[in-house]
């Protein structure tokens, strides 16, 4: 994953509620699986083992997640399994069709989720994250960032 999709993954994160994260999970398991596949069909394999790990990652945090008090928990349980399971073939036999087949199961969960998250209207999880502001400031040949409130009621008062 290069590096402008990991800041981009945090400041989703940062902003993000309970089930705005479930679908930032999701799509950090569909990059690192497209980056897996970029990479079995470069035939380097070490960076293609690498992704599928950093899938299985996400999807160990998708599991940690689970209130199993619920029926469909369960049911998500199973489903994780066996996407990890998929990946593990994937990994060990440099199989390009268990990736896909992870890939669009994902897909469809996501975007699952996305309709359940227009409902959802909690609050982020995160608190005294920084403010970010795109398009203030321009210089040339390049769009600037600003960061505003950087010291303000952030961090631990001690």
């Amino acid at each position: 994953m290069k590096k402008e999709k990991k800041q981009e993954f945090t400041l989703r994160i940062t902003k993000a509620n309970k089930t705005q994260m479930i679908i930032i999970l999701y799509d950090m398991v569909l990059e690192y699986l497209k980056d897996s596949l970029k990479s079995l069909e470069e035939e380097e394999y070490k960076e293609f083992k690498w992704n599928i790990e950093r899938a299985k990652d996400c999807l160990d945090e998708l599991l940690n997640s689970l209130n199993l008090e619920y029926e469909i928990a369960g049911i998500l349980r199973g489903l994780y399994f066996f996407y990890k399971r998929e990946l593990t073939t994937a990994k060990v036999y440099h199989e390009k069709k268990n990736v896909l087949i992870v890939m669009e199961m994902i897909q469809e969960l996501k975007e699952s989720y996305e309709k359940i998250s227009k409902e959802d209207t909690s609050a982020p999880i995160m608190e005294n994250t920084q403010s970010v502001y795109a398009g203030l400031t321009y210089g040339k040949d390049s769009l600037n960032v600003d960061l505003s409130d950087q010291n303000t009621k952030r961090g631990f008062c001690v």
